[in-house]
């Protein structure tokens, strides 16, 4: 294999030119094609990165080490499934893909095939996040506030899959994902899916997550808290920013409430996501969101959002 590897970049829309800027920069990377359908995007990013533009896959003749696949949900089995048939590993952007059904096949493809897939669940990665593991300690209670604007960047699938799925990985990734009850609710405002909902889970492990989602909400908000023994924990992972307060016991009876603020890393956490997905292609090694947690926290996704249109379709029907 030469010094550096050849990346690709399938989609360079609103999310994928980022992905081509970070692996462009990089130095154990050589970007060397973008793919889009829009012949003024794909021209434009190549020009600036100095890579081929390719309308398909098809175009691209020489070996592709690596990938990045930002395109619509619906696209993410095809594109992915193509990059992984040419030998090449892959980072999905969430959801892994459309159906559980298409995650599994494209797991167990990169499986046989020996290459690498990472699944683009970002706040894995968000500073904030990567300080928890030193606090976190059998929380018993998770509350979990994604909020935010109409977009026109996803049509394609309700708030679940667009929103809240980021907080189910992170959440299972914690806490662990055997799921004892799920309560789930939501509501098409704008867009024939769901725009806002909320899912109570319950947890084998003992834990409780409260997870609210909406895309019709003004201001921006996306906070997770903790509740465990003795501590209570607290992320903007807009900031990003860490709270912890404890119950101290200061001898005599007495206690008071301490609170530690960490110190956090700048990082941007798309180029440490990137940069993780690379370091796992390059050594050899399991990424850090693997194809299994992506199908995991779409599986999750996909029994809330069918809890979802249920309910609704009573509501429409006036039962």
């Amino acid at each position: 294999m030469t010094d550096q590897l050849n990346a690709v970049v399938v989609g360079v829309g609103s999310l994928g030119r980022h992905h081509a800027r970070i692996y462009a920069n990089h130095p154990k990377i050589r970007l060397a094609a973008v793919v889009d359908i829009d012949e003024k995007a794909r021209t434009e990013h190549a020009q600036k990165w100095n890579c081929q533009a390719a309308a398909s896959l098809d175009e691209i003749g020489e070996p592709i080490h690596l990938a990045s696949v930002v395109v619509p949900t619906v696209a993410h089995f095809e594109i992915a499934t193509q990059l992984i048939e040419r030998g090449a590993s892959v980072l999905i952007e969430k959801p892994i893909a459309m159906t559980v059904e298409e995650g599994r096949k494209i797991v167990h493809l990169a499986e046989d095939k020996g290459v690498a897939i990472q699944v683009g669940h970002i706040e894995r990665f968000n500073p904030a996040m990567l300080a928890l593991g030193d606090y976190l300690n059998k929380p018993l209670f998770i509350e979990s506030h994604r909020l935010g604007p109409p977009t026109p960047r996803v049509k394609d699938v309700g708030v679940v899959l667009d929103l809240m799925i980021h907080d189910l990985d992170l959440i299972m990734s914690l806490v662990g994902n055997e799921v004892d009850f799920i309560d789930a609710v939501g509501v098409p405002i704008l867009t024939p899916q769901e725009d806002i909902a909320n899912a109570r889970i319950r947890f084998k492990s003992g834990c409780t997550a409260n997870v609210t989602v909406s895309r019709v909400t003004p201001e921006q908000q996306r906070k997770i808290r903790f509740f465990q023994r003795d501590t209570y924990i607290s992320i903007d992972l807009m900031r990003p920013n860490i709270q912890i307060y404890r119950k101290v016991h200061n001898g005599g009876g007495e206690i008071s409430i301490e609170q530690e603020n960490p110190a956090l890393s700048h990082e941007e956490p798309l180029a440490a996501e990137i940069g993780s997905f690379i370091s796992s292609v390059e050594k050899g090694t399991t990424p850090v969101v693997t194809g299994r947690d992506g199908v995991r926290a779409l599986d999750l996704a996909r029994q809330i959002t069918d809890q979802v249109s249920a309910l609704t379709q009573k509501f429409m029907a006036g039962e």
